[in-house]
């Protein structure tokens, strides 16, 4: 049981430089989507000290919640792994953000959460895209991460839930990343699910095992319905990013005609990073690409918003993350 392997006090017997290199070895990365190596991530660049650490499980994309599950799942492995993860980075405070809608999560991490020293539960408000990294720790410790610094800067690091559930597995059963939770879903499916899968599954596989590609879908999306990519080969594998599988219907898949920009300022009301998407969608079709940058085009996180709240209609993100590819093509040469 889990009771059992907290008496063996793996932080005892591991110093926090061993526990990084288990970390490390297992070839544990953030599941939140970035897949960044956990390792690094846990390793701040001398001279910079985090001082809080922050578990992401606000999981605030429409349609997934393998999130959500993992936590009603495994509450105790999640803890333990947050109390390791804080002696790995040295320090004594951690705060595990969860949003509003997840009342059952919220009942049992707050009830499990004084077991150990420093842990606490905030609870958010049920917000997209408050799972982005700079928007969570604005969301929990009222300060923002300026452009072109990391939270690190600002004495924060963040973990998504199931790369905790993961460093934990490494750090006390010494298991490598070899699966992870995935939802399948969609508006037309008989019975969404949440599957744990092992990395390198082949999507077709896993639609094989739930009946099969519902009736009416026009567009299969790998992640979420905002800041995931449609596919269109079900032979490609599931990777360590892979949160989730979604149906879109003919009626949700469907794009309206595009119309010239009206200049409503809608597309900059509803943008985190305060950027203003209309003119950086501007600037693409001029390639002017060196003034895109000084808007802080990279700041950008993707996650939609203007897409989905343009009345005209006109297809910002994806002007945006082709601007984004062309610019670090350029400034790698």
């Amino acid at each position: 049981s889990i009771d059992k392997k907290e008496n063996l006090n793996i932080s005892c017997i591991l110093t926090p430089e061993e526990m990084l290199d288990r970390i490390h070895q297992n070839g544990i990365v953030g599941l939140g989507g970035a897949t960044f190596p956990t390792h690094v991530k846990l390793k701040p660049p001398v001279g910079k000290s985090p001082k809080l650490l922050i578990i992401n499980a606000a999981e605030c994309e429409p349609y997934l919640t393998c999130d959500h599950q993992l936590m009603l799942e495994k509450p105790k492995e999640i803890i333990y792994g947050v109390h390791l993860l804080m002696k790995v980075i040295h320090v004594t405070e951690a705060v595990i953000a969860i949003e509003n809608n997840k009342k059952d999560a919220i009942e049992l991490f707050e009830s499990m959460s004084n077991r150990y020293l420093g842990i606490s539960v905030q609870v958010l408000k049920e917000k997209y895209p408050q799972g982005g990294e700079r928007q969570l720790i604005e969301a929990v410790t009222g300060k923002r991460v300026p452009s072109g610094q990391l939270p690190i800067d600002i004495g924060v690091i963040v973990q998504n839930v199931a790369t905790v559930h993961a460093a934990y597995e490494a750090l006390m059963n010494k298991k490598p990343l070899l699966d992870r939770v995935i939802t399948v879903t969609g508006k037309n499916m008989f019975k969404p699910q949440n599957l744990l899968v092992r990395i390198g599954t082949p999507f077709s596989h896993i639609v094989d095992f739930v009946g099969g590609v519902p009736i009416d879908t026009k567009k299969i999306v790998a992640g979420g319905p905002m800041m995931g990519r449609a596919i269109s080969d079900l032979s490609i594998p599931v990777t360590k990013g892979s949160a989730g599988l979604v149906f879109l219907s003919s009626k949700e898949a469907k794009r309206e005609k595009e119309e010239n920009c009206i200049k409503c300022s809608h597309c900059i009301e509803v943008c985190p990073m305060g950027l203003e998407p209309y003119l950086l969608m501007s600037l693409t079709e001029n390639k002017q690409w060196k003034k895109m940058q000084e808007e802080y085009l990279m700041d950008c996180i993707e996650c939609g918003s203007c897409l989905y709240a343009c009345p005209s209609n006109r297809p910002l993100l994806d002007y945006i993350r082709f601007a984004k590819k062309v610019v670090r093509e350029n400034n790698i040469k």
